[in-house]
């Protein structure tokens, strides 16, 4: 990839802050948006503004059309064998929320376990707590090694004749651990278990086939691969969905009301209540369309350069703490701490320096436990980063380590 090409479809990039040309190194939390995405949409507000699958009149249509065509996308893009299998939520988190409620309720009963562990983001961690209280059900937690890794010995020893789901992230937004999704769905379902999995750290930045990892259900956000904020998407296999209830009710995925009761409209629009998110659709095509013409495995590529880079950059620095797994091990993104400043600190001074980082627990309080720490720095890369960039945050890195003084 020409990276500074790249970079000039990002018109973000030509802002300054306190300043100085902003430096991006928060796309764990949400990416930026190039111009393609925001021009489709932009597109669809002047030129087909209409709702969906309701009036047969020619905008209706077009928007109608623009909407299953996202759909067809996501399919191709993630492998799934069939459309009904791609279901449109607010996001990541909605998705999780979706079957938690709806199949897990569905298939938890008195006394079955449900298998976690401690890297989760909260939204695959607490609609698993709430199902276990509905129904009494019991979380297990995968043990992590010192690495911040999972050893497949640990999966095995996790699972039960009890277990009935799975739920793990494919990619740690505070470790960068890349899980083995695949093996770990082969072992929950050797003991007839299901495996829900949260991929919004993973889908953004390598390839993701479905059916190859055999998941039951894979879920991930559109605004963390170039898309608009709020959409995401459930995959979801089209015999479990087709079991499920809807937890919404209204718009077009109601198939026919009666006075006392209701039937529900075919795969995947029974999930997918009120007006839909239309022109978010048209972006997350527009986004997949982008990233396609990049190359799915550039994207890795250049990623892992950054951060091997930075790593290695990073680890020279006198009193800095690095979590996770080593720099071959892991995903675009370094969370850290630097001796003697606090992380809001850190990212305070370096924000004077036009760099914008993540600072926090990063809704991942368990893991932060298991980090022996309150909260944690994050600089997470993307296709618009760059080698020089990484030279000016470690620059303001060591800057701001002389300011505060302290002695290591």
């Amino acid at each position: 990839m020409d990276i500074n090409k790249v970079r000039q479809d990002f018109p973000i990039l030509g802002e300054q802050v306190n300043g100085k040309d902003l430096i991006y190194l928060d796309t764990s939390a949400t990416s930026q948006t190039p111009l393609k995405v925001i021009e489709a949409m932009n597109d669809y507000y002047r030129e087909y503004n209409s709702n969906v699958h309701r009036g047969v009149h020619t905008l209706g249509t077009k928007a109608t059309d623009a909407y299953e065509k996202a759909r067809m996308k996501v399919r191709s893009f993630i492998n799934a064998k069939r459309f009904e299998e791609i279901v449109y939520t607010r996001g990541t988190t909605a998705a999780i929320n979706l079957v938690a409620r709806s199949f897990g309720d569905l298939v938890i009963e008195s006394g079955d376990e449900i298998v976690v562990n401690e890297m989760e983001h909260h939204a695959n961690i607490v609609p698993w707590q709430q199902l276990a209280k509905r129904k009494g059900a019991t979380l297990v937690f995968i043990p992590l090694e010192e690495d911040g890794t999972i050893a497949l010995d640990s999966v095995k020893n996790a699972m039960s004749d009890k277990t009935k789901i799975v739920a793990i992230t494919h990619v740690s937004n505070v470790l960068g651990t890349i899980n083995d999704i695949k093996s770990i769905a082969e072992i929950a379902h050797a003991h007839d278990a299901y495996i829900s999995v949260d991929g919004a750290q993973a889908v953004p930045h390598m390839a993701v086939d479905v059916q190859d990892l055999d998941v039951d259900f894979y879920a991930f956000s559109g605004h963390k691969m170039l898309g608009p904020t709020g959409i995401g998407i459930l995959y979801g296999k089209a015999e479990l969905l087709d079991k499920m209830e809807p937890i919404e009710y209204g718009g077009d995925m109601i198939d026919y009301v009666y006075k006392t009761e209701s039937t529900w409209t075919d795969l995947p629009v029974k999930f997918e209540a009120g007006t839909p998110m239309i022109a978010e659709a048209v972006g997350l095509n527009a986004a997949i369309d982008y990233i396609n013409e990049l190359g799915i495995d550039n994207i890795y590529q250049h990623e892992k350069e950054l951060v091997a880079y930075a790593y290695d950059k990073m680890s020279a620095i006198e009193g800095i703490e690095i979590y996770g797994p080593g720099k071959d091990q892991r995903a675009g993104l370094i969370t850290f701490n630097l001796k003697g400043v606090h992380p809001h600190d850190l990212a305070t001074a370096l924000d004077s320096e036009g760099i914008a980082v993540r600072a926090g627990h990063h809704c991942a309080q368990p893991l932060m436990k298991w980090c022996e720490a309150s909260s944690t720095a994050r600089a997470s890369f993307y296709i618009y980063n760059t080698i020089e960039e990484i030279d000016q945050f470690i620059e303001s890195l060591e800057k701001t380590k002389e300011f505060f003084s302290y002695e290591f």
